[in-house]
């Protein structure tokens, strides 16, 4: 679960520039390399020198972190364009500026985008990156994939608090109004919801106290991703950790899920795990990117270039 290889996407705002700090220092922590990628904000012209901006942040966090950088020269005008690159990368570290108006309507936001197509970890960031993660809240639903995202989560900040938070909804509460159920009976309904959830939880969280100081955790009612930014806020975690499922960009439009939701009401970083992702071989990743280093590619200074299209 450990990430051994991060690809860092900016659009040179201060989102990105957040993004960079995040991504060079988790490199630092992990001795894993970064490669940065510049991404044009939808419908607007890329700035001539993207290249060699680039190239300058590549630089300065080498020497500032201690690690392997390198900047592709190549920007990218759509999120396919990073496609390459992120299937080569265990973590993806994004900072864009949100996308507004009728295109972010119709067409989502481009880290969505790439949620559905790579299926790889992404780590939104939202804020400076003033050290490692002190504390985070992990969003299970008691699948087999939560724990999935609790390693991930350990993983990324061995040293951090983490707090598991479960959201029971309400919305079959309500369906059950509509039907003319009587409140006793809701009432008993509600009552086993939660001993269900109590009782997965302290398992959950039993089967791994023993490995750390101790894991926190809490269950609330109402929708999980409001609840989910509701808890971060109250106790003041630092990123979020939460699963996304398979969905097309239809059922995103139409059906906002907790993952998206998450992202729209918080203000701290996230990252968003895809369900059933698969993780890149770090040996294989490492040799990759120090196979590039090798051959000595250098960003020329000037206009950058874009990808080919047919």
């Amino acid at each position: 679960m450990t990430p051994r290889s991060i690809l860092a996407v900016t659009d040179f705002s201060a989102h990105g520039d957040n993004a960079l700090s995040r991504a060079a220092q988790l490199c630092a922590e992990h001795g894993a390399p970064l490669k940065l990628i510049y991404l044009a904000y939808p419908g607007e012209p890329p700035p001539p020198d993207a290249g060699c901006r680039l190239a300058h942040h590549a630089l300065q966090l080498g020497q500032r972190h201690g690690i392997r950088v390198h900047s592709m020269n190549q920007i990218a005008f759509t999120f396919e364009d990073i496609l390459p690159a992120a299937h080569c990368a265990d973590l993806l570290v994004w900072g864009t500026a949100p996308v507004r108006g009728i295109r972010s309507l119709f067409r989502g936001q481009p880290m969505e985008g790439m949620l559905r197509k790579c299926r790889r970890p992404v780590l939104a960031v939202r804020t400076p990156a003033n050290g490692p993660y002190r504390s985070m809240v992990v969003a299970v639903d008691f699948s087999e994939a939560s724990r999935g995202l609790i390693e991930l989560g350990f993983a990324l900040s061995k040293d951090a608090q983490v707090e598991l938070f479960h959201a029971i909804s309400t919305a079959n509460e309500g369906k059950l109004r509509y039907a003319e159920v009587s409140e006793q009976a809701i009432k008993a309904y509600r009552e086993e919801c939660q001993r269900y959830a109590q009782d997965r939880m302290f398992s959950l969280t039993d089967s791994y106290d023993a490995r750390r100081n101790r894991v926190l955790s809490a269950i609330r009612h109402g929708s999980p991703a409001r609840q989910v930014a509701v808890q971060q806020q109250r106790s003041g975690a630092e990123l979020i950790v939460v699963g996304k499922h398979p969905s097309s960009a239809a059922v995103d439009f139409l059906f906002e899920s907790v993952a998206k939701g998450v992202l729209r009401q918080s203000t701290s970083d996230v990252l968003v795990v895809p369900h059933g992702y698969r993780a890149v071989s770090g040996t294989r990743a490492t040799d990759r990117l120090a196979a590039e280093f090798r051959r000595g590619r250098r960003v020329r200074a000037g206009a950058p270039q874009a990808p080919g299209r047919t």
